[in-house]
């Protein structure tokens, strides 16, 4: 129990909670997302390490929400100017003669080192490699790697998955050691050796999941339906669009797999813009003429609005209710009871679709996004007072189909590759900030169109100031732009805020939306036609195609800049194609295992140290032991109820 542990009293287990530690093992589990190595350098350094003492008292300076400490400081050897932004609350602190460890970048010729960390004491003599874990209010990184020091204590054993034979096989540190490790490393090849065990055996116990899910007995009773394809191919002729061959090919998979005995599991993978959408919509019409319910659960409201608005529309005879998080308690009430009495063909919403208290009849369907996929022993057995209904997951990231087939081989899967016809090409460019002149044009003459243009930043705010964060973008373009409506939008705000800025973008009552990748998944605006991307070496090629299928959405001439001024090699891929496909084997190849201590970026369906993209031979490699250990008989198959 956490509150065993010397020094955890109930608001320390609040805080904790609020990252989603309950439990011993959730702490212990508890990773760093990535270190910093302390060791003492030049001022010729890249990334400066200094110590010394202040030659005076800190001096402050604010500017709106941000402020600026200013001091002069000496390393023994040198007397240097610097700056530090955001510790305002240290000003008492930062007395003459106190002794600090400085991290920072520094300018020879102003002679000042802006510091983007610093220490309340002189560096020791050997290198220190500290865990940086994410944080929340009340609680610090230092404070957390501390109490998980703390807890080693009531850990007598911690159960590995992995079989002991594989352990001697591939000569594997053993899990505590490896647990201690990841989080205080003690050597480079200590942390390597953890961390390959580790990655390894969180990616064994996925692929042994996968493996019982596959082939367990239970999961492939499906429920009986009798559609004549005919009735579909009228639908399909009497939509106010043409389909392409994948799409139709998808349906036709979908439809297989509701009339046939088995239950289905299938994943509809599609580029942005291919066209995913309507084909659930289908499949719900195919499971609302078998006389079961259906559900379509959307990563946020808005989105389950658009797609609530979009079926009626197509489908005005289907009785559609929307369940979301803004309806009062007698709405939703109102709701539950028309499920309840059979009055509902079709439920739209968010997850609020599966909670205890909707009382489905004989819910058939559920649609689900991939933000809204459960963890691997739940995703197939969606339950909902005992009934077990089809399911389609919809994935808008693109992979390359091997991987896909490894990624989810509990499932069956449908690429749809092909893009709907009247769709244009977005035209790509990549500009450097020398020529940011060239992008403002033509986000200009978008905007003089009345169109609206996206801008997304890397980073909410930097306090190094090196990168264009959201809130220097919104002054900078604010100058630029002086007549036009300007917006934020980040994962911070609250979901009513959020929610308010997107429909009001939608609605063209603002005409510039400055963003993080939020919008990366969201809601159709036709009428915005730029997407500018500010230091873009920053993310993935695939992030950059799916903040690129924001625009394009419409058979308006569509525009993605790329702003940078590092990686413009890489960059430049997406410049000559709008293949999705394309693009992930590129990024795939490219991002490689990634650097030592670097920062970890958490793979898919809540992996804690394993990046799917960047661990791929050691998916493989778990993959071949876990079918060789099942074949065996060398490790034990357990109930999939048991599942965890």
């Amino acid at each position: 129990m956490l509150e065993d542990i010397k020094g955890v009293g109930p608001k320390v287990i609040s805080n904790l909670n609020k990252l989603g530690i309950y439990t011993i093992k959730d702490l212990i589990e508890y990773y760093p997302y990535r270190y910093e190595i302390l060791k003492r350098t030049d001022l010729n350094s890249e990334k400066v390490v200094i110590d010394g003492y202040l030659e005076e008292n800190a001096k402050i300076f604010r500017y709106g929400k941000k402020d600026r400490l200013t001091f002069r400081f000496n390393t023994g050897s040198n007397i240097i100017n610097v700056i530090i932004f955001n510790r305002g609350f240290l000003k008492g602190k930062l007395l003459i003669g106190i002794k600090l460890t400085l991290i920072g970048k520094y300018d020879i010729i102003k002679n000042t080192l802006v510091a983007s960390d610093l220490r309340f004491s002189l560096l020791p003599e050997k290198t220190i490699i500290e865990p940086i874990y994410h944080e929340t209010k009340g609680i610090t990184s230092k404070q957390i790697n501390n109490i998980i020091v703390s807890s080693y204590n009531y850990v007598d054993k911690v159960d590995s998955v992995l079989p002991d034979y594989l352990v001697d096989k591939y000569k594997f540190l053993d899990k505590y050691t490896s647990i201690k490790e990841i989080h205080n490393p003690t050597s480079t090849s200590n942390y390597n050796s953890s961390l390959n065990r580790l990655k390894f055996e969180e990616l064994y116990e996925f692929m042994y999941k996968i493996n019982i899910l596959k082939n367990n007995k239970k999961l492939q009773i499906g429920l009986k339906r009798s559609v004549d394809y005919k009735k579909i191919e009228e639908v399909i002729n009497n939509l106010p669009f043409k389909l392409t061959g994948d799409q139709i090919k998808a349906i036709k998979e979908i439809y297989t797999d509701l009339i046939s005995p088995k239950r289905m599991n299938r994943l509809l993978e599609g580029d942005v813009g291919s066209g995913k959408t309507i084909v659930s919509f289908i499949a719900l019409y195919i499971n609302y003429l078998s006389g079961y319910e259906g559900a379509l659960m959307a990563p946020t409201e808005i989105l389950a609005v658009q797609h609530y608005n979009n079926i009626t529309k197509l489908f005005p005879n289907l009785k559609v209710s929307l369940l979301t998080g803004k309806l009062t308690v007698k709405e939703k009430k109102e709701i539950y009871k028309k499920i309840e009495n059979k009055e509902v063909d079709i439920i739209i919403g968010t997850s609020a679709l599966i909670q205890d208290n909707i009382k489905y009849n004989n819910l058939g369907l559920v649609i689900t996004d991939e933000q809204h996929r459960f963890g691997v022993n739940q995703r197939a057995t969606l339950k909902n007072k005992g009934i077990t209904p089809d399911v389609l997951y919809m994935s808008a990231t693109p992979i390359p189909r091997t991987y896909a087939l490894v990624l989810y081989g509990d499932m069956d899967v449908s690429i749809i590759k092909e893009k709907p016809s009247g769709r244009i090409d977005v035209k790509t460019s990549l500009y450097d900030m020398k020529h940011i002149k060239d992008a403002l044009i033509v986000m200009y003459k978008e905007l003089k169109n009345n169109h609206q243009v996206y801008v997304v930043s890397p980073i909410i705010e930097d306090d190094e100031n090196e990168l264009m964060d959201v809130y220097r973008l919104e002054e900078e373009l604010g100058k630029a732009f002086k007549d036009k409506n300007i917006k934020v939008l980040h994962g911070k705000m609250k979901n009513d805020e959020k929610e308010k800025i997107m429909n009001d973008f939608k609605n063209n009552k603002i005409n510039i939306l400055i963003s993080t990748t939020v919008i990366e998944v969201g809601v159709d605006v036709p009428n915005a036609t730029v997407m500018a991307i500010f230091d873009a070496y920053k993310f993935g090629l695939s992030t950059l195609h799916q903040l690129r299928g924001r625009v394009g959405r419409s058979n308006l001439e569509s525009y993605c800049l790329l702003i940078s001024d590092k990686e413009s090699k890489r960059l430049d891929i997406l410049t000559k194609t709008n293949d999705g496909y394309k693009i992930s084997e590129e990024d795939f190849k490219l991002r490689g295992s990634g650097d030592l201590l670097g920062i970890r970026q958490s793979g898919d369906m809540s992996f804690k140290l394993v990046n799917l993209e960047r661990d791929y031979n050691i998916l493989l490699k778990a993959k071949e032991e876990v079918e060789y250990s099942l074949n065996n008989n060398l490790i034990d198959i357990i109930d999939i109820d048991n599942l965890a």
